[in-house]
This record gives C-alpha cells, sequence and structure tokens, in this order.
C-alpha cells in the first residue's frame, strides 16, 4: 500500500505540455529524470507511470534514499539477524 500510495501521489504532481510534433511529454519536476511522452496525453501518463514505478522499484533495491513526496515517505530500516 505505501508503494502504491507514493505513485498515486508522486503521478498528481505530473506536469504535461504538448509538442509542436503533436505528441505529449510529462514529467515531474521534483523528481529529476522522470519523464515520458506518448501520443496522448493518457498514454503519456501511462507511460510516466510506468517509469516511475521502474525507478521506485530500483530505488528500493538499492537502498537509496526516496525523496518524499506530499508527505508520503518510503523509508528503510535494517532488521536484526
Amino acid at each position: 500500500m505505501i508503494i502504491k500510495n507514493y505513485l498515486e501521489t508522486a503521478i498528481k504532481k505530473a506536469e504535461y505540455k504538448k509538442l509542436k510534433d503533436g505528441t505529449w511529454f510529462g514529467e515531474i519536476p521534483s523528481l529529476k529524470g522522470i519523464w515520458a511522452n506518448g501520443n496522448s496525453v493518457e498514454e503519456c501518463r501511462n507511460e510516466l507511470l510506468e517509469v516511475l514505478e521502474e525507478w521506485l522499484l530500483l530505488k528500493i533495491k538499492d537502498n537509496d534514499t526516496i525523496p518524499i513526496i506530499s508527505g508520503v515517505n518510503i523509508s528503510f530500516r535494517k532488521l536484526a539477524g
């Protein structure tokens, strides 16, 4: 649920613009490098969500710090054992 909440919160921060060639570009400005484009704004949003999910899973795998978005925080702690 925490990951889903993070993705939903982050995608709400996305900004979209239509390019001169008629395609759409989307990015989440607070998350550098998270961007996508598509033939429609819906396609762009879906691609952006996929990029965001892959980025988040890689951050989790690498135990990297994940930026807090609108109070939604994903953090890690080591378990004894």
